[in-house]
């Protein structure tokens, strides 16, 4: 189960992003307090001449970037060295700089755009903006997950229909079985960039589809991927991704309220001048953030019901015990997974049961089988 090469990685990992987000949250602090943000936002207001929008969109555009240069170096260690010192990454330097330069190209559109929607919300209504900004945050998770395998996933994977009419037709049947339509079966190409494997059930409604990526079609046998994909279904039949999406939305209303209130004590400090001011943006951020963590061990906790629920939806489905132990032994050594991480980093890291957990728990459904038919 490579437990030990496991722990180390994860470690290092883990420390990568707990840096990662002290020196954005520092960045930003020091944004505010120094008065660096008023700064900026009076650079961008002369630029934009008598168009306060633009001067709104270049105020944004400039702090996104200054974050994406702090964040660049981290990430590039977690991208590129760490996947290359466990022998998990495939992708060339090159690769990994284009991806990640497509990235910003589509990232950077989408979040000026948001920024400047709620900055407008504000301005328009200070005294109700939180809840109209949340409103059409929860609107976008819905497009997203609508339109993310259609219109993002193409950009970044490409995904072709699956050569393999017999596994196929297969977890096609495996779907209706579980009441879900499903556009189709997908091979997702990632072996040119990563050793690890996945598979996923992208979309809702009519752009629904299993999405099974190439390394896992390579190394896993056809009664291993179709209770991965029962596991993946059972999201779907109990409804978990708009559990997920309504929990998320419920956070984002938090999160704008208690943005609403930092923001009017903070009015007259830090050379802001009103709610709406944009140079206010990184105390939004900060506020944000701060729901974010507060709430993540409930939120791990949540999704980790989830996934256990999954996965004796799968057993129940499939009834093979077997192909459900294989297969999960194999993608924990494909993906270098750690076996019984400790409590506190199971409660802020994990989405997902430790991979011992989710082995003891179907051999617990083996025995309760055994135990019905007799």
């Amino acid at each position: 189960m490579n437990e030990d090469k496991a722990a180390r990685y994860h470690r290092l990992r883990r420390r990568t992003s707990l840096l990662e987000h002290a020196l954005a949250t520092i960045a930003l602090l020091l944004l505010l307090v120094t008065g660096w943000s008023a700064a900026i936002r009076d650079w961008a207001t002369a630029a934009a001449g008598t168009s306060t929008l633009l001067a709104a969109a270049i105020y944004v555009l400039f702090i996104a970037l200054l974050a994406e240069a702090l964040q660049l170096p981290l990430a590039f260690y977690q991208g590129v060295v760490l996947e290359r010192r466990y022998e998990l990454s495939t992708q060339a330097t090159s690769r990994w700089w284009v991806e990640r330069l497509k990235g910003l190209l589509v990232g950077l559109p989408l979040l000026v755009l948001a920024a400047v929607v709620v900055w407008t919300l504000v301005r328009w209504s200070p005294e109700h903006w939180w809840y109209l900004a949340a409103a059409c945050l929860a609107g976008t998770l819905v497009l997203l997950a609508h339109l993310a395998p259609v219109w993002l996933l193409p950009l970044f994977s490409r995904c072709e229909p699956l050569q393999r009419p017999a596994l196929s037709q297969r977890l096609v049947t495996l779907a209706e079985r579980a009441g879900t339509q499903v556009l189709g079966v997908f091979e997702w190409q990632v072996s040119d960039r990563t050793r690890k494997a996945n598979a996923a059930l992208a979309g809702i409604g009519r752009t629904r589809r299993i999405l099974l990526s190439d390394t896992l079609l390579a190394e896993h046998s056809d009664d291993e991927v179709e209770v991965i994909v029962a596991h993946e279904l059972a999201h779907h039949v109990h409804h978990d991704i708009w559990r997920a999406m309504a929990f998320e939305s419920a956070l984002i209303l938090l999160g704008f309220y208690l943005a609403d209130w930092a923001l009017a004590v903070a009015v007259g400090h830090f050379s802001l001048t009103a709610k709406f001011d944009v140079a206010a943006l990184p105390l939004l951020v900060l506020t944000g953030g701060a729901v974010s963590l507060a709430f993540l061990p409930l939120v791990n906790a949540v999704s980790r019901i989830h996934e256990r629920r999954a996965d004796r939806y799968a057993l129940d489905l499939t009834g093979n015990t077997a192909a459900f132990t294989s297969a999960m032994k194999r993608l924990s050594a494909q993906n270098l997974a750690e076996e019984r991480p400790s409590r506190w980093v199971e409660m802020f890291f994990y989405r997902h049961p430790p991979i011992a957990d989710r082995l003891d728990a179907a051999h617990a459904w083996d025995l309760a089988r055994d135990t019905r038919a007799r």
